[in-house]
């Protein structure tokens, strides 16, 4: 069987509004950077490692076997889809399967990313999405979403639902050629706990972070 042909990238623009040069900022010793583009380059299966940006500064804060691809600067307009930015590396490097992931997701391992590249190598899944299981009740405009209120069963029994993280998305190429999709028809769900799930866009999830941080450095410390 030939070998797949893996490629990881990783969309960075530095004019981020919500929290400022978000991406650079610091998180111990490292930049935000830095922490996923480290759990992507131990997965094992990934030929490349990626970071898709129009400034050449991002280099300054990400492990130096990262390639850079530098990208058009309209593609940082606040307007610009997803899937255009996508489209446009995809057009770029050529690849059987894209990880498509976020430095927004710092505490993501390397061992969950292999978890699910795993299932699309050996399995017949088309894409694969990191998720966060949530079994408890769940209300979708305005109605129950996953119990009847004249039935209310134990927490326990529950249907579970799953929701997405932005810690990564894996899709076969023909599945984004075809349908402009980074989920296909048949996806595996990759679970994550709540620490990699933690997601940094705003000022207190920044901060939050920090606190995570320096709990798990900690413990880290102990359990050595």
């Amino acid at each position: 069987m030939k070998k797949q042909r893996v490629v990881a990238f990783v969309p960075i623009k530095l004019n981020s509004q919500r929290l400022p040069m978000k991406n650079i900022l610091p998180l111990g010793e490292y930049s935000l950077s830095w922490y996923i583009f480290d759990s992507l380059l131990k997965v094992k299966d990934i030929d490349d490692v990626y970071v898709f940006c129009s400034d050449e500064e991002i280099k300054k804060h990400i492990p130096s076997q990262v390639k850079f691809l530098k990208r058009d600067r309209y593609l940082d307009g606040d307007l610009v889809k997803g899937q255009e930015i996508y489209q446009s590396f995809i057009e770029s490097v050529d690849s059987d399967i894209y990880i498509l992931s976020h430095t927004t997701s710092p505490f993501l391992a390397a061992n969950t990313i292999e978890k699910a590249l795993s299932k699309m190598l050996l399995e017949d899944y088309d894409s694969a999405l990191s998720v966060q299981k949530k079994q408890t009740f769940a209300w979708f405009e305005e109605k129950p979403l996953n119990y009847e209120l004249n039935n209310i069963p134990r927490t326990q029994d529950i249907t579970p639902v799953f929701i997405e993280t932005s810690g990564f998305f894996m899709f076969r190429k023909n599945i984004f050629e075809g349908y402009r999709r980074r989920i296909g028809f048949k996806p595996f769900l990759q679970e994550v706990d709540d620490v990699e799930a933690i997601d940094i866009d705003t000022k207190e999830d920044y901060e939050f972070a920090i606190q995570v941080y320096e709990q798990v450095k900690q413990r880290a410390y102990i359990n050595n």
